[in-house]
């Protein structure tokens, strides 16, 4: 294997929020090379960034002082477990919407409510990604991952990887690196059973039916297209890092007349998007460096000019005016790199 040699780049132009500053890149398209460059900083005491799609990260404008890793793994290997399980093995460098797409075109059911979600593969796992009433965690069953504390390759099973909304044992750790994602989907043309109500008067079905893969797909990408939330070069209203704040979960008590609330085990998960627009903050607000998308209230976005401190100028004004409206901490779902609301 020959040593990769790392590059002066921009991190700005590996994230879609498209901010960030200089750092060496060094570029990683196989486990091997991943590992060995992990494992050689982690030696020298040097701290590791890892960039996958870059469509959760907001990195400060300084940039990254220590080693970052592009990570480009690819492939995927499908097994037929019985008539109706097929075990799918996911490279984590695989784009992930790709990956969808070729679920949906194979009939392996039980992804395509996450279509239209950008970044790769590896890193659905970390935040238990999930939309349209669809989770990550729903269908994962094992994640590979290299073990920086004990310095080995390992397999997480699902019930080890401490799934719950949008979090898992990989959030705001920095242990392991992941390798490859495992999922168990179900040989079928109909999809899982939808259970977000929007998608389903989309579909013109009941909440707990199930729709035609590709009719879900479409439908998802529709929607996310109305929001903003799929990747579009010329609009910058997808220059974002797509939903900034999490859905907070608090007290039943605590939920605003109004506000949607969704049970969450004895809590309740009420609406971030909500709670901006009725603190004042319409959709488009901001200025002309950054402010909240005009499709979507939960999106912020860079308008062209954006430093990363513009962006958390914006995110810190949001966050205070909800709190000081509804007593609720809006929490970041991105990952802040060098920077801090």
């Amino acid at each position: 294997m020959i040593e990769a040699k790392p590059e002066s780049v921009l991190l700005r132009d590996f994230t879609t929020m498209r901010v960030g500053g200089p750092a060496q890149m060094t570029y990683a398209d196989d486990a091997e090379s991943l590992v060995n460059t992990v494992a050689a900083a982690d030696n020298a005491g040097t701290p590791v960034l890892l960039v996958g799609g870059g469509s959760n990260l907001v990195i400060s404008d300084a940039g990254w002082a220590g080693t970052a890793i592009s990570i480009g793994l690819r492939g995927i290997a499908a097994e037929e477990r019985d008539d109706e399980t097929v075990l799918v093995d996911v490279a984590a460098g695989e784009p992930w919407d790709d990956f969808v797409a070729h679920c949906v075109d194979n009939g392996w059911s039980g992804i395509e409510g996450l279509s239209g979600i950008p970044g790769l593969t590896g890193a659905t796992p970390i935040q238990n990604v999930g939309a349209y009433g669809a989770e990550t965690a729903d269908v994962l069953t094992n994640v590979d991952v290299w073990d920086r504390q004990q310095f080995d390759v390992a397999v997480l099973t699902a019930q080890s990887c401490g799934f719950a909304y949008r979090t898992s044992v990989f959030k705001g750790s920095d242990r392991y690196v992941v390798l490859g994602v495992q999922f168990a989907l179900t040989r079928s043309p109909l999809s899982a059973p939808i259970r977000y109500a929007e998608l389903a008067r989309t579909l013109g079905v009941e909440v707990g039916e199930r729709a035609p893969l590709q009719a879900v797909r479409e439908a998802v990408l529709s929607l996310r297209s109305g929001k903003g939330m799929v990747l579009d070069a010329d609009d910058h209203d997808t220059w974002s890092a797509g939903s900034f704040f999490t859905n907070p979960i608090v007290e039943a008590g605590r939920v605003p007349a109004g506000a949607p609330g969704w049970p969450a085990g004895d809590l309740v998960k009420t609406s971030a998007a909500w709670l901006i627009e009725h603190a004042g903050f319409a959709k488009g607000f901001g200025n002309e460096r950054a402010s909240l998308s005009t499709k979507h209230t939960l999106a912020l976005t860079n308008r062209g000019g954006a430093a990363a401190g513009d962006i958390l100028e914006l995110a810190r004004t949001i966050r205070d005016g909800v709190r000081r409206e509804f007593g609720i901490e809006l929490r970041p779902e991105p990952l802040l790199i060098g920077c801090a609301l």
